[in-house]
């Protein structure tokens, strides 16, 4: 097999098979990992490929097989609100911790550019299969049965391609499905955020959004917490600690994050299909912002439900954001 003919037949499907990992493993760096060893086994076994199905299926079962057997060896992700009761503001924040527990957020544009014309069967579409509620149900499932739920409602295969994939009987993975569906819906909201943004149109999203922004870049507590839901959660993975109500949130704010001793600029990026932006601080005497966090919104109505903030400006180059940001 010459490597144009790999590149030709299998390099067009990496975006859509990243974001797969993802859904199934939570993780962008897991997904990246996984990403590669299923390119690896591609390329020893293409020419092997006997056309039974789709290079796409074949493609998929070797992708979903290895995220399966990456499971068995790492614990669960999850989120802070899922670790832990929330905090109370008082106690400080509890140090982060070391092991890898978290969740990651997943930039939009891997998604946009390997999204896939999913089967007729498929029940949510590219965006919702990765909003952080979404990916968080995901990870409480057991594993088969999220492979199942993924690649039967997100991607639309078929039972029988599903049961190819994971070597078990349609049956089977229509008795999984049931069950998945059932797990998953206890977890996940009534609407989601794709729903939620459209019902708000793009006028009245940008009108929120730019009001978020301008309260928190010139640290005003009482503006921002006017912006959220009265049970609005705040977390910051790697941390467990996190806060719920309004009264929490701002005591916590005021303390913390806009306590305002050092200036804050905020860009704009997406992730997991949900508004999202990368926060710089520029240090005493510094002659530019440098990363700090990347955070989450994750919306309720024309209020803001969550703030998710994940405290790793190493994820900073996988969004495609800026090392620092001119004053």
């Amino acid at each position: 097999m010459e490597a144009a003919d790999y590149d030709r037949l299998v390099e067009p499907h990496r975006d859509e098979l990243r974001a797969h990992c993802y859904r199934m493993l939570g993780s962008a760096q897991d997904a990246e990992d996984a990403l590669q060893e299923a390119m690896l086994r591609a390329w020893r076994g293409l020419e092997r490929f006997e056309g039974r199905s789709s290079l796409r299926t074949w493609l998929y079962t070797i992708t979903t097989n290895v995220c399966l057997k990456m499971i068995q060896r790492r614990p669960k992700l999850v989120l802070p609100i899922d670790h832990g009761p929330p905090s109370d503001p008082a106690d400080g924040l509890a140090p982060p911790l070391v092991e890898s527990v978290w969740i990651e957020p997943y930039p939009d544009e891997g998604l946009a550019a390997g999204d896939p014309q999913a089967g007729p069967e498929a029940r949510y579409d590219q965006r919702e299969s990765v909003e952080l509620a979404f990916i968080a149900a995901l990870q409480h499932l057991p594993a088969r049965q999220r492979a199942v739920l993924i690649l039967r409602d997100v991607l639309g295969f078929s039972a029988r391609e599903v049961a190819a994939t994971l070597d078990a009987t349609p049956a089977a993975v229509d008795t999984a499905l049931q069950r998945a569906r059932r797990n998953a819906d206890e977890r996940l909201p009534e609407r989601s955020q794709q729903a939620t943004m459209r019902a708000l149109g793009d006028r009245r999203l940008r009108e929120i959004v730019d009001r978020f922004v301008a309260a928190w870049e010139r640290a005003d507590v009482e503006a921002v917490v006017g912006l959220l839901t009265e049970q609005a959660v705040v977390s910051m993975p790697p941390v467990p600690s996190w806060f719920r109500g309004r009264e929490a949130v701002a005591t916590f704010l005021a303390a913390r994050p806009l306590a305002g001793r050092t200036p804050v600029r905020l860009l704009a990026t997406g992730a997991n299909g949900q508004p999202a932006f990368a926060q710089y601080r520029r240090p005493a005497g510094g002659d530019a912002f440098l990363p700090v966090d990347l955070f989450v919104l994750t919306l309720e109505g024309e209020r803001i439900a969550e703030i998710t903030a994940f405290l790793d400006d190493e994820m900073f180059a996988r969004f495609g954001l800026p090392a620092r940001l001119a004053p």
